[in-house]
């Protein structure tokens, strides 16, 4: 008795909070502040005198005042676009000084009483206003008391719903849309009409249609700057002004009409003036299942289609379905040239046919590489020329760069056959072909059967797939793949990756792929190029990389142990962790006494024991079990030791079994000398 009580009922759990009675604190004034929004509304229904209704709503007053209102709130939607548009998207896209002072300006006519408003539109626009005597005597322009002076009282209030619905869509919409639509050849107007105009859509109707029932329903601004004037100032709210001094009913009559104007935009908006046209765009596709854990790096090594090899099959141009519907570039026009600065500083070179892999620690300025080759980034500079014609200086839309970024950008509003022929129509190729072609490439790249689906009825795997049949559709001299693979489950991984290996085969450009996935780098690429705080660290063959990794961060992402030390005499290497590693001469010449070296020890080179072993080994230490992993049909034991660093050893769960491991087990390490790979850093 006393202690807590939980509900028995379905779903009482972590839904309970929900399920629990709203505290009385805040039910009673929710309500309180519902019935005082409500009563008004309530209040107009009750009062109005339904059998004169249509009678109070057709008289000749009340129809001019209709159609001027109409023809007022028309002209001040007109104006509001032809301004708010482009201020909307120069708040959302163009850092400059003062942008909180614009928008200040912008959402000041939301909080300024509308006759402030109109006295602030007089003093600017009236005959003895600060513009009023100069439009007047260069135009014959006279705002005040005419109809043009009541659009430009109800654009003035109107038009802050407009730029505040437009500019949250804009910057809620993924940049990488409108960059990748660039990267496949379309140019910023092409790219406005056919990306960017078609997601914003539905945004900027909701603003539009804001804005237009706010310009019909506008009052104090436009009696003050426009007056009221029948046929030429007086609209209907000011018609229904009029009306309550002489004809109440008639007032109320007319006020439900502005009521359900009102009423009917909301309706149709059902919320969207908060952002949903964003919504499709950042909308990603379904994914397949996460991808388990696999810190070594080596879960599907042993996946048949994939086989241990460390080098990509020979590159054969044009040959099987590698050679798409399309011719590839020609080799001699598609090797890469490029010096980059800035964040990123290397010289980096590819002939024809090569595919690098992009590897490193987040940070490392992989994607700030892909950038740069596209000039889409100002924190690095590439002179980079393709098939020695330079490039630099062009738009990203004329450089004939393709990319893939990690999140595909499938066009959301796009089909998968029209988002594959996008880049085709963007270089002009006729639209029934671009079609046959897309349609081609999808095929080869097994989808051809979701040609009419969009990116949101795709899975992961397959929304992929169509990204990568889009960039390869686009016949492009460089072709950049910016971790293609990160979202898959490890079977779909292993599938595409099998099915990007065939097509990177035939692909006359060059293809740069970023990935942390070791069976993508050594699988797929016929360098590896490894980078660490915007600098090549190596740049060499998967199986050099493999065999003498000159970076920690590769060494541990291939599952090996690094170490980072100096090297001592005789072959020994004083680690930076503390400790001593004793070492053999290796075929290199070793590096001398006092240079900086990386020791590298593969796992199942380290054995485990539970007493101190006798016999060859000659680096043995004592530490405890820490982690237990299962990577196949393997275990990774992790165990540490006060004299070296943490050191992962790969053993079979038969083996863990006899010596009986489990988390805190004391047991010895041992490794041969001759298993310690030293790299000079």
């Amino acid at each position: 008795m006393g202690g807590p009580v939980r509900s028995g009922r379905p779903g009482a759990g972590a839904g309970g909070a929900v399920r629990r009675g709203v505290p009385a604190g805040l039910l009673v004034p929710a309500l309180v502040g519902v019935a005082f929004l409500l009563l008004p509304l309530v209040g107009v229904l009750a009062r109005t005198d339904w059998p004169s209704l249509l009678h109070h709503l057709t008289t000749p007053q009340v129809t001019q005042a209709l159609r001027l209102s109409l023809v007022v709130s028309g002209w001040a939607l007109l104006l509001s676009l032809l301004m708010g548009v482009p201020l909307a998207w120069l708040l959302a896209r163009v850092p400059f000084p003062g942008k909180a002072l614009v928008r200040s300006l912008v959402l000041l006519p939301m909080v300024l009483p509308p006759t402030v408003g109109g006295v602030a539109l007089l003093l600017a626009f009236g005959r003895r206003g600060v513009l009023g005597p100069w439009l007047e005597s260069t135009f014959g322009l006279t705002l005040p008391f005419h109809t043009a002076g009541a659009v430009v009282a109800a654009a003035f209030v109107a038009m802050p719903f407009l730029v505040i619905s437009l500019e949250g869509a804009l910057a809620g919409l993924r940049p990488s849309l409108e960059e990748t639509a660039a990267s496949l050849g379309a140019g910023p107007l092409r790219v406005f009409a056919t990306v960017t105009l078609p997601l914003l859509a539905p945004a900027l109707a909701a603003g539009a249609a804001l804005t237009w029932a706010r310009a019909l329903g506008e009052f104090g601004a436009t009696i003050t700057f426009a007056g009221n004037l029948p046929g030429a100032t007086q609209t209907l709210p000011l018609q229904v002004y009029l009306l309550l001094q002489d004809s109440p009913e008639a007032a109320t009559s007319v006020s439900l009409l502005l009521l359900v104007i009102a009423m009917a935009v909301l309706v149709a908006l059902r919320g969207r003036w908060t952002g949903g046209a964003v919504r499709e765009a950042r909308a990603t596709p379904p994914q397949d299942a996460a991808a388990p854990a696999d810190p070594a790096g080596f879960a599907d090594l042993g996946a048949p289609e994939e086989g241990p090899t460390l080098e990509k099959p020979p590159i054969r141009p044009g040959a099987g379905v590698g050679a798409g519907p399309a011719p590839a570039p020609a080799a001699e026009e598609s090797d890469l040239r490029a010096e980059l600065t800035g964040y990123t500083r290397f010289p980096l070179t590819a002939p024809a046919g090569t595919t690098i892999a992009v590897v490193g620690p987040n940070g490392a300025g992989k994607t700030t590489l892909l950038r740069a080759l596209l000039g889409l980034t100002p924190r690095a500079h590439a002179e980079v020329l393709l098939g020695g014609r330079d490039v630099t200086r062009l738009p990203t839309h004329r450089r004939e760069v393709a990319w893939v970024p990690q999140d595909g950008a499938l066009f959301p509003h796009l089909s998968a056959l029209a988002n594959t022929a996008y880049g085709l129509r963007a270089r002009g190729v006729p639209r029934a072909e671009a079609r046959r072609q897309a349609r081609e490439w999808l095929t080869r790249l097994g989808v051809g059967e979701l040609a009419g689906r969009r990116p949101a009825q795709l899975s992961g795997g397959q929304a992929q797939r169509v990204a990568l049949a889009r960039a390869l559709a686009a016949r492009p001299r460089l072709l950049l793949l910016d971790e293609p693979l990160a979202a898959l489950d490890q079977t779909t991984r292993a599938r595409v990756r099998h099915t990007l290996r065939r097509h990177l085969a035939g692909f006359g450009g060059v293809c740069l792929i970023v990935t942390h996935d070791p069976v993508e780098a050594v699988s797929l690429a016929d360098r590896v190029l490894v980078l660490e705080g915007g600098e090549a660290v190596q740049d060499a063959p998967p199986a050099e990389v493999t065999r003498h990794p000159r970076s920690p961060w590769v060494a541990r992402m291939l599952g090996g142990n690094a170490w980072e030390g100096t090297a001592g005499p005789d072959g020994t290497v004083e680690l930076a962790g503390g400790g001593l590693l004793t070492t053999a001469p290796g075929e290199a010449t070793p590096p001398g006494p006092g240079a900086p070296v990386l020791a590298v020890i593969a796992p199942e080179a380290v054995s485990l024991h539970l007493a101190r072993p006798e016999g060859s080994p000659r680096n043995v230490w004592a530490g405890t079990v820490r982690e237990l992993t299962a990577v196949g049909s393997r275990l990774r034991v992790l165990v540490t030791s006060p004299e070296v660093p943490a050191l992962v050893a790969e053993i079979t769960p038969a083996a863990a079994a006899d010596l009986g491991l489990t988390d805190g087990t004391r047991v010895w390490t041992a490794v041969k000398a001759t298993e310690v790979t030293v790299v000079g850093l």
